[in-house]
């Protein structure tokens, strides 16, 4: 799954930036914050798809909830770059509507599983703040060398072509949803604090069960419903216009 996720994702993210006229420049501009992005990357997406092998899914969904957090301290720490009030207490709420879901199906953890689970969040977390802390890296060219790095690694220790043709296409639109996924993840890392960016990403938390409810009837449990509702409220109101609408407010007779 890994080898023909990237595999495909290198295309399509080559052919979109070949289209665009900026391939000499998303690779060629990389420089060193673009390597290491790459790299991390490539080792926490590994570490991310192995972990459900080895760990509850809601394991890894309540350690990556504390990447928000992570972020702002990581963007404080390493360039002073200060949190909003609002973005604080959203990422508070959110942590406690994922804790809500994992509450209700808590497995038994495996500790292996676990730390997979951690380095990811906390590679995921750096990919994010580098970009912040360095916005003219681009965006899609550490993308296609970070699934680049992952191909060999892959064919050493898998057998991807032993696949059926109906997985093969699965796996032709995985690729294409990455390569989507990862170049607009980037882009908005470089534009919003990255406890913001790793906020919005927290929204994952209740539309997976969402989608697995809809597309393969696997109805979740209440308290995916509570803790979903309250993720969404956390980040939509992350993302209001407060300030604004206060004003209006007191403008109008």
């Amino acid at each position: 799954m890994i080898f023909w996720r990237g595999f495909f994702a290198v295309i399509f993210t080559t052919g979109y930036i070949s289209w665009r006229g900026t391939l000499n420049h998303d690779f060629l501009q990389m420089g060193k914050p673009g390597w290491i992005v790459a790299i991390i990357g490539a080792s926490a997406t590994a570490a991310f798809l192995t972990s459900f092998k080895h760990t509850a899914i809601a394991n890894v969904s309540v350690i990556f909830a504390s990447s928000p957090l992570l972020a702002i301290a990581m963007a404080w720490l390493w360039f002073k770059e200060r949190p909003t009030t609002k973005n604080l207490i959203a990422c508070i709420v959110a942590f406690s509507g994922v804790a809500i879901i994992v509450q209700a199906s808590l497995g038994s953890p495996s500790l292996f599983g676990d730390l997979l689970a951690l380095y990811m969040t906390f590679g995921m977390t750096l990919f994010i703040v580098i970009y912040r802390r360095y916005p003219d890296t681009p965006a899609a060219g550490p993308n296609v060398v970070s699934s680049l790095l992952l191909l060999p690694v892959c064919m050493y220790f898998g057998a991807p072509f032993d696949i059926p043709w109906t997985d093969f296409l699965i796996l032709v639109v995985f690729g294409f949803v990455f390569a989507i996924a990862s170049v607009t993840l980037t882009e908005g890392a470089r534009r919003i604090p990255a406890g913001e960016t790793a906020l919005i990403s927290l929204i994952e938390t209740p539309l997976a069960p969402l989608l697995a409810w809809l597309v393969l009837s696997e109805v979740p449990p209440q308290a995916t419903f509570i803790g979903g509702t309250i993720i969404l409220m956390a980040v939509i109101s992350s993302q209001a216009p407060w300030k604004q609408i206060s004003k209006k407010r007191k403008t109008q007779p």
